[in-house]
């Protein structure tokens, strides 16, 4: 789920302020390695707790919470959970900080983003699930999602789904203007220039400042790695030969006014996405559900096809994605525990993950007939999980986020997305934006290396 581009905003401010509470001098872990002071248990002890039953709060803003809350608590009657509503992910955040930080009201289990999660796991901050025996789930995951909850010599969670990217693009408008759909970057510049030639109105695609999410990811599929993370010493190098690959192929695209000024989770961008004024999305495979609750008057126009390359070698990343996990300072870490592995790994649960349009983490359940051959009305009856699916076999392995991305993202608009608003350098954004992060790490207690 993503946060509107006001609330995202707001939330920038908080993360920031969050992360510094978090963060600084890298103090305040847990003596056991994050676990709390838990030893972990076996299957057999979680079930028996289970079994036994108590009471536990899980704290989500995923809309189907409340159906999988519901079912489990039918198969294990004796167990309570409070269901919390968090509303989205930076709020999510900032509440959980706040609760960590006065030692009162934490949660026994909370979804995180992917990005998040050194957030928390850096200061000793979640429970580590290995001493739950939960290494062994590994396989029940895709690689990219797996990585995002096991660093630093633990697992900090368990994946609920993924973003694998594709390129979403308005099929009317193409066939309008005899435009192909662009296999690389190189095609897709020069569909940019055809189709803003034929129609000024019209734009390959919008970005009125740059977003930050969307631009690491574009950076991770072209190969970049410039956030490098060793427990508290940290690389950043956003000057990267991934990261270079990208700001010179998206260069063109501002210099020559190829995008559309038309800010992202907007009405105006909902009823753009609507009418073809924005003709591409490039962005999780969480999107179709969006579009058709928010840009109804797409229906049938939109297509997916995989994200264009740099060399035809199929390449991707994730935008997006979720896990759950379980905080050090929870109560009742057998509960936290069951239900966790519970969540996001019986087929219960996550059928009721997928029936309401979530894109799943889970490998037996990406490569099930049904889901693959399901035909969405929206994108005129086309197979798009085929397409999505294939694009999360062709991640990018080895990508890091920054332990403070969140206080990074919130620092973008002012640094990269200078240049979307006045068409200067990326290349020279991308160095302010380093040089901020470098000064920001240095002074919560991280060693910085360049």
């Amino acid at each position: 789920m993503r946060l509107n581009r006001v609330h995202r905003t707001i939330a920038a401010v908080a993360a920031a302020t969050v992360v510094g509470a978090t963060l600084a001098a890298c103090s305040g872990g847990s003596e056991d390695g994050g676990t709390g002071g838990a030893e972990g248990a076996t299957a057999e002890e979680i079930e028996a707790a289970l079994q036994e039953g108590g009471s536990m709060t899980y704290w989500t803003w995923t809309p189907q919470a409340e159906d999988q809350v519901a079912a489990f608590e039918a198969a294990y009657p004796n167990v309570d959970v409070e269901l919390v509503d968090t509303q989205g992910a930076a709020d999510n955040n900032t509440e959980l900080q706040n609760a960590i930080a006065a030692g009162d009201g934490v949660p026994d289990v909370i979804q995180l983003e992917y990005q998040s999660i050194p957030q928390f796991q850096l200061p000793g901050q979640l429970t580590d699930l290995s001493a739950f025996g939960y290494a062994d789930l590994e396989d029940l995951y895709t690689p990219s999602t797996w990585g995002a909850v096991s660093q630093n010599g633990g697992i900090w969670g368990l994946p609920q789904d993924s973003g694998p990217m594709a390129l979403f693009y308005n099929k009317a408008v193409f066939d309008q203007y005899g435009i192909a759909v662009p296999a690389t970057w190189e095609e897709y510049v020069e569909a940019g220039r055809k189709l803003h030639a034929a129609d000024p109105t019209k734009f390959i695609a919008n970005d009125g400042g740059g977003d930050a999410g969307t631009v690491t990811s574009l950076i991770w599929q072209a190969g970049g790695k410039p956030f490098q993370v060793d427990g508290e010493t940290v690389t950043i190098d956003l000057a990267d030969e991934g990261t270079q690959k990208w700001a010179d192929m998206y260069q063109p695209l501002i210099d020559e006014e190829l995008l559309g000024d038309i800010p992202g989770w907007s009405d105006e961008w909902f009823a753009a996405l609507g009418d073809g004024t924005i003709a591409t999305l490039t962005t999780g495979a969480w999107m179709p559900g969006v579009f058709e609750s928010g840009a109804p008057a797409g229906a049938g126009n939109w297509r997916v096809a995989p994200m264009p390359t740099y060399d035809g070698t199929p390449a991707n990343a994730e935008n997006g994605g979720s896990a759950q996990v379980v905080p050090a300072a929870a109560e009742n870490k057998l509960l936290a525990a069951g239900f966790l592995k519970w969540l996001n790994s019986s087929e219960e649960s996550v059928e009721l993950f997928l029936a309401s349009g979530g894109f799943p983490a889970t490998v037996s359940d990406l490569q099930s007939d049904e889901f693959l051959s399901y035909e969405s009305e929206y994108f005129g009856g086309q197979k798009i999980n085929e397409v999505l699916v294939a694009g999360a076999d062709s991640v990018n392995p080895g990508w890091a986020y920054l332990p403070w991305q969140s206080y990074a993202n919130s620092i973008f608009t002012d640094t990269v997305g200078q240049a979307y608003l006045d068409r200067s350098s990326l290349t020279d954004g991308l160095a302010k934006w380093q040089a901020e992060n470098v000064a920001y790490g240095t002074e919560q207690g991280f060693t910085i290396s360049e």
